[in-house]
């Protein structure tokens, strides 16, 4: 049996190689496609049918990486040998054509190819058959240098590391205060459940304080991303993966940065945001543009406000608790604090059809859960919804304005339901009744109610301020 494996590597050319199994069904490119379009912002799923792999395949890939890509991500030199060029030398290989035949094709030195026929060959009837796909097996698992994590070799830095991310919290006495009663159960961000307590360093933290406590010792350093792989990707070593339960996120898998940049509200599109706003209402020259918002207060209450951009008319929208509030909630069902989609979508429809058609022509929001249905407002209301860019306030200046006049009525912290409706409309009268500057000292009423007179006389013109 020897004698025969002995002919075979001769005959082969190389020496006797033990089998490493079945070539895998997906490559290295296609993993590295996987995780560049990952990082484009794609969705597992998505982005393994892209890469040419199962659907499934993705978010186990995404999962063992930790939403980090285990492999580098650039691309081969031209140094090394492609897939496609595999491809070529095994055709040509079948018609028979000679190594410097395949080399000129190629572009190659003869070197080159004949290196590759012998070292990538696949040997195991004893003969040099060459094919592309255990050709680029081959190569893939020779280019392979696994590094081992600096944290498995250095056991001082790796319990550094550990005791600044999970170590025990003390009080003021040096009592150890343990914090309430958790498990970790590997969920990406877990919500509305107790966190573990502990010291809770962030890495960066770590990898910066590291030189001022071991300033003469070099060893003793590492770097944030390090640490950062060393928890999410799984076979890196060093940290477990239940240590990610002590980062500020507590997110057991990383989300790619793609992912937060795109991330928004769905019912939000590129038609009904603030730009395509038509030029009127950002001037105030005509009347009938509203901007709109939640005031929060304790227990999730809310009232609901619109203020007409030209006039500074203020309305409030009474928005009490649900039937059903304060108890056990349904899954999945809908929000009984009083500021769910549909309650907030009843109350504006509700308060705007009041109004004639001249004043009300938009309304603009910020991005908030509570206008999910704006689509059916804009058809119950006959009011076009546009929505404030993430982040940007000042977009709504008006109503950001007149919310913080409302919090002298309705501080924060303080329970929103406890007011009916009529409290409400005595507090939209004074804040109505208040002369302004910008309107040349003339109340919101004043110079709402000249519009009114002026629509029924058939004419409609632009306020001052």
């Amino acid at each position: 049996m020897a004698q025969g494996r002995a002919r075979a590597a001769l005959k082969a050319g190389r020496p006797p190689l033990w089998s490493p199994g079945r070539p895998p069904v997906n490559r290295r490119a296609e993993r590295q496609k996987f995780w560049r379009l990952i990082a484009k912002g794609l969705p597992s799923e998505q982005a393994a049918v892209a890469a040419g792999v199962s659907m499934p395949l993705g978010p186990r890939w995404f999962r063992e990486g930790g939403g980090m890509p285990p492999i580098s991500l650039e691309e081969p030199s031209g140094r090394y040998l492609s897939l496609a060029e595999r491809e070529e030398i095994a055709l040509l290989r079948a018609r028979e054509c000679g190594v410097r035949e395949i080399a000129r094709h190629l572009g190659r030195a003869p070197s080159t190819v004949s290196r590759e026929l012998r070292r990538n060959a696949a040997t195991r009837g004893g003969r040099l058959d060459y094919r592309a796909s255990v050709a680029q097996w081959h190569a893939d698992r020779q280019a392979r240098r696994p590094k081992p994590c600096k944290l498995v070799e250095h056991d001082e830095l790796r319990q550094y590391v550990q005791d600044r991310l999970s170590g025990t919290v003390t009080g003021p006495d040096g009592l150890l205060v343990p914090g309430p009663p958790t498990s970790w159960k590997g969920r990406n961000k877990p919500r509305r459940q107790d966190r573990r307590w502990a010291t809770a360093w962030s890495p960066e933290q770590i990898a910066r304080r590291l030189p001022l406590d071991f300033p003469q010792d070099e060893t003793m350093r590492i770097s944030h991303e390090a640490i950062y792989q060393s928890l999410y990707i799984q076979g890196r070593g060093g940290l477990k993966r239940e240590l990610t339960a002590c980062l500020r996120t507590g997110r057991a898998l990383r989300v790619p940065q793609a992912r937060t940049q795109g991330r928004g509200k769905q019912f939000v599109t590129e038609d009904v945001l603030i730009s395509q706003r038509p030029a009127e209402a950002a001037d105030r020259a005509v009347p009938g543009h509203w901007e709109g918002d939640l005031i929060i207060g304790l227990n999730s209450s809310a009232i609901g406000t619109l203020v007409e951009r030209a006039t500074r008319f203020t309305m409030l929208l009474h928005l009490p608790p649900m039937e059903g509030h304060g108890g056990p909630r349904a899954k999945n069902g809908p929000a009984l604090a009083g500021h769910g989609a549909e309650a907030v979508r009843d109350a504006i429809s509700a308060a705007i059809t009041t109004l004639p058609e001249q004043l009300r022509r938009s309304l603009t929001w910020d991005q908030g859960a509570e206008m999910a249905q704006h689509a059916q407002l804009r058809i119950d209301a006959g009011l076009h919804i546009y929505f404030a860019d993430p982040h940007s306030p000042w977009q709504r200046g008006t109503n950001e304005n007149t919310n913080g006049l409302l919090r002298q009525y309705f501080p924060k912290g303080t329970d929103l339901s406890r007011h009916s409706r009529s409290d409400l409309d005595a507090v939209t009268a004074a804040l109505n009744g208040r002369p302004r500057k910008t309107l040349q000292w003339k109340t919101p009423s004043e110079v709402f109610n000249e519009q009114l007179l002026l629509i029924q006389q058939g004419v409609v013109v632009a306020t001052t301020g």
